[in-house]
């Protein structure tokens, strides 16, 4: 009998937030894979480090983290078949996976290629846009409000047209698109109702309002949040 394939949703960092049943499922699992970028320590193994039973098999997934060339299928084809023959072997799989697994999450490109062969369970996780947005104290949505969530590696005038539509919008993956980000607010007129958060829930989390922050430089775990009103509750 095959094993099942788990893609748990750890949360966005603070190994707090990681809900009861991804922990269970996580400490029962014979056998872990988690992304990593190459050459590099992976965050998604640290957030939940403290968790761990230490008796576990565990499959890095190394992925170049290179502009343009995510997602990288041929990794995705490898790690497939790795993970594949532990789940024929009966061994269940648990992939964690940084926020929820649904929602730009890496896990989504796993499932893509092993759940139509194996049982597969997804356990949803907090995102770190919510958890952005409790962090910084700034609900987003209310009543009849549009939210939308932007890639900030858009071209500006994407981004420019999207956010003339909307109520509220959560622009994610900011890093080195900050400054083209900060401009398209600023010539909407609307850039006084924003929000910088990076590393959100993490030791090392920063946040202010968007006017405050004097860099040109973000790094890619970082989000912006703004509502036209300014408050959703007005």
């Amino acid at each position: 009998m095959s094993g099942t394939l788990y893609g748990l949703g750890i949360g966005p960092g603070d190994p707090d937030l990681i809900t009861l049943k991804a922990l269970k499922i996580m400490q029962a699992a014979p056998v872990l894979a988690y992304p990593a970028p190459e050459g590099k320590p992976s965050l998604a193994r640290a957030i939940v480090e403290s968790h761990l039973p230490g008796n576990q098999k565990e499959i890095v997934i190394e992925t170049p983290m290179i502009p343009g060339k995510f997602p990288a299928n041929d990794v995705y084809d490898k790690y497939s078949v790795e993970i594949a023959k532990e789940l024929e072997a009966g061994h269940d799989v648990a992939v964690l996976c940084e926020g929820d697994p649904f929602f730009f999450g890496s896990f989504m490109y796993l499932y893509g290629r092993l759940a139509d062969r194996f049982e597969t369970v997804v356990v949803p996780g907090v995102s770190s846009a919510m958890a952005s947005c409790a962090q910084l104290g700034v609900p987003i949505t209310s009543r009849y409000d549009v939210l939308t969530v932007l890639p900030a590696p858009l071209p500006a005038e994407d981004l420019m047209v999207r956010l003339q539509h909307c109520d509220a919008a959560i622009i994610m993956k900011v890093g080195r698109h900050f400054t083209k980000v900060r401009d398209v607010l600023s010539t909407l007129g609307i850039s006084e109702n924003a929000y910088y958060i990076e590393h959100a829930t993490m030791d090392n989390q920063k946040m202010m309002p968007l006017d405050e922050a004097d860099f040109d430089k973000a790094p890619y775990f970082s989000m912006i949040i703004v509502h036209k009103r300014g408050e959703a509750w007005t």
